[in-house]
């Protein structure tokens, strides 16, 4: 793929990491609380962009903790090692627990060191009776994987679902990791120096996602096609002069642990974000969807996160504003881990 003529790669690739990280810190102190006050968000991002704004460094989650083990194996193996990530993951649990890690994921992860990773798929496999696990927890980390396979996407397709299967292997769990894969993807290729066509956009969306969704008989949900649905709900309420309202995006698109629910209005926050949103004071695109994401309240910290890492990589490392950084942990590890990415990735 050749450079983009206004913006190179690797600020893309920056921003991609930097955004989903900025996304989980930013959002996470807002996790769960499903009403959250514009004004006092507002006077959030406002005190942390500020050059004289002091506060104690906004921590990472799981999110970004998982994100991190799928970046560093990619970097040292040079390509995807499912059982080197599972260890990774096990390992970066058994050192800082405390990230906020869901307890059926960490089932996962006391059965892989009891089982000596003699099998890194199966343990997913018995989550919830067999029927695997359709939450967001693979879709929230997937952003390295769309930066190491951005020239090669049948790849990504396939690299996307086998990460999401080691914790993920309900349809709706690993699609919503491809899901998200694909946006970013799809960023990465834009220039966005140039009007973003917010329709087209999410309907190469819903083109691509007619090639992995399959009608099973097996989802336990009575729609077969259930990412095309939301995302086609997702046009609709994009389509709307004055912009949805905050609970039409909550009820309609949902703002919950499950993928379904989650990874559709991420991309949302991402295209809604391309223009002015009222209640939201701030001239720079990527620091608005980060906003608007968290002030949906729900899972903010993931919605955030992956709202930032398909922004991040559409607007570029120099759209993010040095002080937002400055409040985050690992700043410089994944800002390294971008760069690592590119380099191994493009020829020079």
């Amino acid at each position: 793929m050749a450079l983009l003529d206004s913006i190179s790669l690797a600020s893309k690739f920056r921003g991609c990491l930097v955004g989903c990280l900025l996304g989980d810190c930013l959002g996470a102190p807002y996790e769960a609380d499903y009403v959250i006050s514009k004004t006092v968000l507002q006077k959030y991002f406002d005190k942390l962009e500020g050059p004289y704004f002091k506060s104690p460094v906004k921590q990472y989650t799981d999110d970004a903790a998982m994100t991190k083990c799928l970046a560093e194996s990619l970097i040292a193996q040079q390509k995807f090692d499912a059982l080197d990530v599972a260890k990774r993951f096990v390992k970066e649990y058994f050192n800082e627990p405390r990230r906020g890690y869901g307890q059926q994921v960490v089932d996962i992860f006391h059965k892989l060191r009891a089982q000596k990773f003699v099998d890194p798929f199966g343990p997913a496999k018995e989550q919830f009776d067999g029927l695997g696990s359709y939450g967001n927890g693979a879709a929230m980390r997937v952003a390295p994987l769309a930066l190491f396979c951005h020239s090669n996407y049948e790849e990504l397709l396939h690299l996307a679902r086998q990460s999401a299967e080691l914790t993920h292997t309900h349809k709706t769990g690993y699609d919503g990791a491809i899901l998200q894969a694909i946006a970013v993807h799809q960023s990465l290729h834009l220039d966005p120096k140039q009007t973003l066509d917010v329709q087209n956009f999410s309907s190469r969306l819903i083109e691509k996602m007619s090639q992995i969704e399959v009608d099973c008989d097996d989802l336990n949900i009575d729609d077969p096609y259930p990412y095309q649905t939301q995302l086609k709900k997702m046009q609709v309420l994009l389509d709307k002069e004055e912009g949805a309202h905050h609970k039409e995006v909550e009820n309609i698109l949902g703002n919950s642990v499950a993928a379904l629910y989650s990874v559709p209005t991420a991309i949302f926050c991402f295209l809604r974000a391309f223009t002015p949103i009222p209640e939201i004071e701030t001239d720079n695109p990527f620091r608005r969807t980060i906003q608007y994401a968290i002030s949906l309240g729900g899972d903010t910290d993931t919605i955030a996160n992956m709202a930032g890492a398909i922004a991040g990589a559409y607007y570029g490392y120099d759209s993010i504003n040095d002080n937002l950084q400055k409040h985050c942990e690992a700043i410089e590890q994944f800002t390294e881990y971008a760069d690592k990415l590119h380099k191994i990735t493009v020829s020079e």
